[in-house]
């Protein structure tokens, strides 16, 4: 009877992970190998990378034909990092290696011609789904060691080419495999050019108010519109706006560095800080929420900005179906990608700065251009517009920023400068309001104010007495105000609270927070 062979590994959808088991068996044909099981152009042709690698390694393969079955075979497999997987099963069925290990571990690696492995995407999300489906070890190439091991609970193997993995296989632990390898230093962290962290709000000028709407937004987590003319300070606020945000959660952190992953580019540590990102006005609608033509759904920017700031600078530049389609996640924070045979969700807890010229020319607003403005008031409506209303409601602060007349000097202390607005001691400030929030949610699934559902916070919890709402309760009379925006009023007023050290917001908080909702696109 033909002896089958298995071996593990983590088929990935999105960041999702499902245990596959490679099996392979060799029947009484002529000399070839078949991949069956629903693989890709890239998986299928893994079989011409595990025959030569094996031949090179010096490890003949079975000389009749070898069948290797991907199981479950209904579900869809991508990419090469099924090889390691794939070829420690073959050369099992033909005899080269014992398979009491194969099933408890799971192996991940793409093949070289001469042997080696290398890094498949998605390596630190592979990982921690092998955790999570009860796998106590992991085998990865050598250069992926220090990932890996950003995993806990974990035992992590490193290999760096086939050779070494059939040898620990047979029992051979040489030191070789184990050697982790020194991660260049350069791809740790972007340049400070580029990195919106290594900014500062000190560098503002003149913009107290729109300070005050960030430290707002940052603390509660808020969406954020700003309109204003060019030149007024728009995008130097929002790739500022990181710098407020407090490190991430241990949660956070690591499924950030998850989605990161996902990249070509590999993750030595955990990222501990809110990722921003900022497409341009060109991006399609799967670019940004994700999707895609293949059958294998690709993350978007909204996905990458997780638990971070996704900026879209000239927002009424970008397609109308672009932003349309950010109406659904900005309400849940995840997204639902449906194929014909598979369906995944991808995370998309962001927080949406837009950005926005009062009209296509820029001009109109500002005291000292608005005789010059080109445009008529409709083109300036029909400008604006592109913002349709379901997505403007969902925007928590609209803020209208006018361009600096004046230039103040700031004080300074030998080569550095006090600036009163410095991101760090603004980052206090925030901190300290999300963990006041956070402590009074602690029974709660919720840790900033923007994820508290309105029913809850109109619960008898959180109700507020119906004289410190009269003024929300008249705009929501009047129309001026939609349920949706009532709610979110109501969460901008409790960030407000924990900003001031108030228990609970009253008239002013409340006040406060209606006005920081109205402006732009009024």
């Amino acid at each position: 009877m033909t002896r089958v062979c298995r071996t593990a590994t983590i088929a990935l959808t999105g960041l999702s992970g499902s245990a596959v088991y490679v099996e392979a068996a060799v029947n009484q044909q002529l000399p070839g190998m078949a991949i069956i099981g629903l693989p890709d152009a890239a998986l299928a042709e893994a079989k011409l990378r595990v025959r030569t690698a094996a031949t090179q390694s010096g490890l003949s393969l079975s000389s009749r034909f070898i069948t290797v079955n991907l199981a479950p075979a209904a579900l869809p497999k991508h990419g090469t990092g099924f090889d390691l997987a794939i070829a420690l099963s073959v050369l099992s069925a033909s005899g080269h290696l014992p398979s009491s290990q194969l099933e408890t571990t799971a192996h991940f690696g793409e093949l070289g011609l001469d042997g080696t492995l290398r890094r498949p995407n998605g390596l630190l999300s592979a990982v921690l789904a092998a955790r999570d489906l009860g796998f106590r070890q992991v085998m990865v190439p050598s250069a992926s060691f220090s990932e890996a091991q950003l995993i806990p609970d974990i035992e992590v193997i490193a290999v760096p080419d086939l050779r070494s993995a059939v040898a620990w296989h047979h029992g051979d632990q040489v030191s070789q495999c184990f050697t982790p390898p020194t991660p260049p230093r350069s791809l740790r962290l972007l340049p400070d050019a580029t990195n919106p962290h290594a900014l500062d709000m000190a560098e503002v000028t003149g913009q107290a108010d729109a300070i005050e709407a960030l430290v707002v937004a940052a603390a509660g987590r808020h969406h954020l519109a700003m309109v204003g003319p060019p030149g007024a300070g728009k995008t130097l606020l929002a790739t500022r706006l990181p710098s407020l945000l407090p490190d991430l959660s241990g949660q956070e952190s690591l499924m950030a560095s998850s989605i990161a992953s996902l990249g070509g580019t590999p993750v030595f540590e955990l990222v501990t800080r809110p990722p921003f990102e900022s497409p341009h006005h060109t991006a399609t609608s799967s670019s940004l929420v994700g999707g895609g033509q293949s059958a294998v759904p690709r993350i978007g920017a909204i996905t990458r900005a997780c638990y971070g700031v996704l900026f879209l600078d000239e927002a009424p530049e970008f397609k109308k179906d672009v932003l349309e389609a950010l109406r659904q996640p900005l309400e849940s924070g995840s997204i639902e990608i449906h194929r014909a045979n598979m369906r995944t969700t991808f995370p998309a807890r962001t927080q949406l700065v837009l950005a926005a010229n009062p009209c296509p020319c820029g001009k109109a607003g500002s005291p000292e251009t608005a005789l010059q403005c080109e445009c008529t008031p409709q083109i300036r409506r029909r400008y604006l517009r592109k913002l349709s209303g379901p997505l403007a409601d969902r925007i928590d602060l609209q803020l209208s920023v006018r361009r600096v007349s004046t230039v103040a000097r700031p004080a300074t202390v030998g080569l550095g400068v006090v600036a009163e607005h410095s991101s760090a001691a603004l980052r206090e400030k925030v901190t300290l309001a999300r963990e006041r929030s956070a402590h009074r949610l602690r029974e709660t699934p919720w840790r900033v104010n923007a994820d508290v559902p309105g029913d809850w916070l109109r619960g008898l919890t959180l109700r507020l007495p119906s004289e410190e709402t009269a003024v929300l309760d008249q705009a929501l009379r009047r129309g001026s105000i939609t349920m949706r925006g009532y709610d979110r009023v109501l969460r901008l007023a409790w960030t407000v609270s924990d900003l001031s050290g108030v228990e609970r917001p009253g008239r002013r908080e409340i006040a406060q927070a209606l006005s920081l909702r109205s402006g732009a696109f009024s």
